[in-house]
């Protein structure tokens, strides 16, 4: 996938003696890479190795940035908006977002629609209309609570043609915000992978991990407090596989004096996820580790663990009360939990 390799400015490359790192700010998110430098032979080898990886993190970066102006809502200008400005109509969109979409919709065939993009109708009931200020402090939309559900959930319908990259949305609008940061560090460790074996991807919570750290073993990710606590609830050792975390620490508002957030359950329109706060899952994909967080989460705290079992899921939650839970299957990931 081609990306523009223009620097934003707030893209930032530090060459470190075992690493080379990069961040930036997309997709309302930090964004972090860390590239774990082989051993040279002499100088030139290792200046060598440093140049390709430090070409290879800039392609990483310019993904992100690429994924968040083509896929966001929040531009009216957007190729995404563009095309849920008109639902029904056939579509012409960059690759991009032809991709993001098919990925979307394979998401929500697989999970039997647990995962539907549709859901955007009724963010916007809920006021979501616009990019939030969540992280200043208690929001509220003014929006009068949830109405009754208008429109129709039946099956989503949408058609593609790959030979003209042309896309139908089936007549209502989409949100990829349920997968987008998992596709964009998907693609971003598909650019690393041709250059580099060992190496940390991350954005916001969604995460992939390449190979060895740079002390020569397993990742260790941290499973943050969904109530703001500094601490971490659990810590991850892994390699070669994603980790995602959906919760409601930050993406929460009161629309009039209704509290609500983000996760909706497509088969009511409402927030869902009685009981739960956060849930973590690692798998080997980044865009499907992103979307069974919330279809786990949409379990809430009385179904998720057999919905976990059932599908197979490797998964960690938090319920509301800041208690934790996890299956056998993630067990043998965990290095360490909060007592």
């Amino acid at each position: 996938m081609g990306v523009d390799h223009g620097a934003a400015a707030t893209d930032r490359v530090d060459v470190e003696a075992s690493e080379v790192l990069a961040s930036s700010t997309a997709m309302a998110s930090r964004i972090h890479v860390r590239v774990v430098l082989p051993e040279s032979s002499t100088p030139d080898a290792r200046a060598a190795t440093v140049d390709v990886v430090q070409d290879a993190v800039l392609d990483v970066l310019a993904i992100f940035h690429d994924v968040e102006r083509i896929c966001t809502r929040f531009d009216p200008t957007s190729p995404l908006s563009l095309v849920n400005a008109q639902p029904s109509q056939w579509h012409v969109v960059p690759e991009t977002l032809f991709e993001a979409l098919l990925e979307a919709h394979a998401a929500y065939v697989w999970s039997a629609g647990r995962f539907d993009p549709r859901v955007l109708k009724d963010l916007l009931v809920l006021g979501y209309g616009s990019s939030l200020p969540f992280e200043v402090g208690d929001v509220v939309t003014g929006s009068p609570p949830h109405p009754p559900r208008i429109w129709s959930t039946a099956p989503w319908g949408f058609q593609h043609d790959r030979s003209i990259r042309s896309i139908q949305l089936d007549g209502a609008p989409v949100d990829l915000g349920g997968i987008g940061k998992g596709l964009a560090v998907k693609w971003a460790c598909e650019r690393l992978g041709r250059d580099s074996s060992s190496f940390l991807v991350e954005a916001g919570g969604d995460c992939y991990c390449a190979g060895s750290s740079p002390d020569g073993g397993a990742w260790r990710i941290g499973i943050e407090d969904p109530r703001g606590g500094s601490d971490a609830i659990a810590v991850l050792g892994v390699s070669d596989c994603a980790v995602a975390t959906s919760s409601t620490r930050l993406r929460h508002w009161r629309a009039g004096t209704t509290p609500v957030h983000h996760l909706i359950d497509p088969r009511t329109g409402q927030p869902g996820g009685d009981g739960l706060r956060a849930v973590t899952v690692v798998d080997a994909d980044p865009a499907r580790a992103e979307v069974w967080t919330k279809v786990l989460f949409l379990e809430g705290v009385q179904g998720i663990g057999r919905a976990a079992r059932d599908h197979g899921v490797k998964a960690f939650w938090i319920r509301d009360d800041g208690s934790f839970a996890f299956n056998s299957t993630i067990a043998d990931s965990l290095l360490w939990t909060a007592s």
